[in-house]
């Protein structure tokens, strides 16, 4: 009889991120670390998603030593041949919404009558309705953000920027006039770098509302959790505070959970068990990368949300291959919208290629941010991207794209100084102009920048670090908050 009281105390926890590669990588990092505190993990993703992952990894392999950890799939109601891509994010938090929703209480209320019933819900806090749920039935839940910790406050103080008149932008065309009422950045802080969808031109638009709604609800959630650590983003950290009182700073979490994993199990991306890909590693890339001198390469990814247009691609292409540098590129199937009559790839992007360019359509980026080949980083300045070349010490050039990306950017180059920013410009000589001040002109003021944030990263992770500590707290409160 003991013995069984003591097994139901062993926290249940479901953990549940939106339909994106980003919000699954962090969050199955997260789900892993818990499964190393000794719970029961439900890792729930969209049906979608979960194929993909069956497809392009051996996701089973990796837990095949925590029998207490199980994946469930769960429908996004949207039809198989929808494209799940940036500019449809609306429509893919309504299906969500209508026809998730229901499937997910129905879930929870058939596991209340489990022995084995979730005791915690750690869920996408860009998925707010799994707070309606959670409080209805009595479940404790954690607000997830998987962006950074300044985007989460940005999108904060979306109201404070409609009483103060700057939002919607006003028609003077003015973007980099300073945002003086987001409280801690008041002094750096343009129109340019507020996120995306702050350029709305009407506050109905449906993409600034949802983040508005899905923001604002945020302090609903019993805590929240940011993968971000004090050391970044900590006055940050503090303003928000004000607003969600019990906030967790787990990250860089991919590297708290190698800090967390016994030396027995796969650590990084070299493992294929260990990746949560949504698409198909092409490690050839890593074997080229072999065959290249010392800090020489630039990696270039636009992650796996961005879109780029035919002709941005080609004005890439022709910066990459005018700096003379050698480059890494990764360019997805799908991330290329085709308008219009196509370019022409010319002799000298061929040649410029062959001799120096490597291209692959996904790459296992942790390991690639990580070989002593790299020097730079041309990045979306997605978090997850962000975090990670943070951590390996590897100098940015930001072209971000939409969302947090914006203001993730101006925190680069003008707040911890790792990198530059390239936003709102697209030309081969901008292009060419960046890679050779972050390789050549500015190489050591950056890479000296990057390598003290890196010490900063990896002390936030070990024994006695922030990120370390504050994994160790929310894990005692989902215990007790279990119990």
């Amino acid at each position: 009889m003991a013995e069984g009281a003591h097994e139901k105390k062993v926290p249940h926890v479901l953990v549940f991120p939106f339909p994106a590669q980003g919000h699954i990588n962090s969050m199955m990092k997260l789900a892993q670390l818990f499964s190393l505190a000794g719970f029961r993990v439900t890792f729930l993703n969209s049906e979608h998603n979960h194929d993909r992952l069956l497809r392009f990894t051996d996701i089973h392999a990796r837990f095949r030593g925590s029998p207490d950890f199980w994946f469930r799939a769960i429908s996004d109601g949207l039809p198989a041949e929808h494209p799940r891509s940036a500019d449809r994010l609306v429509e893919m938090a309504d299906s969500l919404r209508a026809h998730t929703k229901p499937l997910f209480r129905e879930m929870l209320i058939s596991g209340c009558r489990d022995p084995e019933a979730f005791t915690f819900i750690v869920a996408d806090g860009v998925m707010t309705f799994t707070i309606d749920v959670a409080n209805e039935l009595g479940i404790p839940i954690f607000a997830f953000r998987t962006a950074s910790a300044c985007s989460f406050w940005a999108y904060f103080c979306i109201p404070r920027l409609v009483e103060q008149g700057e939002l919607p932008f006003d028609k003077d065309g003015d973007m980099d006039r300073i945002i003086r009422c987001v409280p801690g950045m008041e002094t750096f802080l343009r129109r340019r770098d507020l996120p995306s969808f702050f350029r709305a031109k009407e506050l109905t638009n449906p993409v600034l509302q949802y983040v508005w709604r899905e923001t604002l609800n945020t302090p609903r959630a019993t805590g929240l959790i940011l993968n971000t650590f004090e050391d970044l983003e900590g006055p940050i950290l503090s303003q928000i505070r004000s607003q969600c009182p019990n906030i967790y700073p787990l990250g860089p979490l991919h590297a708290l959970l190698k800090s967390k994993l016994p030396n027995s199990m796969p650590s990084s991306s070299s493992s294929p068990s260990s990746s949560t890909s949504l698409w198909k590693e092409d490690k050839t890339c890593m074997t080229w990368l072999d065959s290249q001198a010392p800090k020489l390469v630039i990696y270039v990814s636009f992650g796996s949300f961005a879109t780029v247009t035919q002709g941005e691609m080609f004005e890439f292409w022709h910066g990459l291959v005018n700096s003379k540098r050698p480059f890494l590129w990764v360019i997805r199937p799908d991330s290329i919208i085709r308008k219009g009559k196509a370019s022409r790839i010319t002799k000298e992007l061929e040649e410029g290629t062959r001799e120096r360019g490597f291209l692959v359509e996904w790459a296992p980026q942790e390991e690639v941010l990580a070989h002593p080949a790299v020097g730079a980083f041309l990045t979306h300045s997605g978090w997850n991207s962000t975090l990670e070349s943070v951590f390996a010490g590897v100098p940015m050039v930001c072209w971000p794209f939409f969302a947090d990306q914006q203001i993730n950017s101006r925190f680069v180059s003008e707040i911890w100084r790792v990198g530059l920013d390239m936003k709102d410009q697209c030309d081969r000589e901008m292009v060419e102009k960046m890679v050779k001040e972050v390789m050549e002109e500015k190489r050591e003021e950056l890479r000296k920048s990057a390598q003290k944030m890196a010490e900063f990263a990896r002390r936030s992770v070990v024994e006695g670090g922030s990120s370390y500590s504050s994994l160790e707290r929310l894990i005692e409160d989902i215990r007790s908050m279990s119990l």
